[in-house]
């Protein structure tokens, strides 16, 4: 795949994160890493994007919603 670097960039700020006392902001960084590495494998195009509804602690992806939709 042409655009895994995007995951090298994400650990890198993850590790960032984690040695400068930004437990959250690791904590949401992994869950981007997870989400690009999902997208990347299923191929998805530029203009595909997840729909999200705001949930009580921030925004949540709603997958049901767009796997109906693709």
């Amino acid at each position: 795949m042409k655009n895994e670097w995007i995951l090298d960039v994400l650990d890198d700020l993850k590790a960032f994160a984690k040695a400068n006392g930004l437990p959250s902001l690791a904590v949401q960084l992994e869950d981007t890493a997870l989400m690009a590495a999902c997208e990347l494998a299923s191929g998805s195009s530029r203009g595909k994007a997840l729909e999200t509804t705001a949930g009580s602690n921030g925004v949540q992806h709603d997958f049901e919603s767009s796997r109906a939709n693709n």
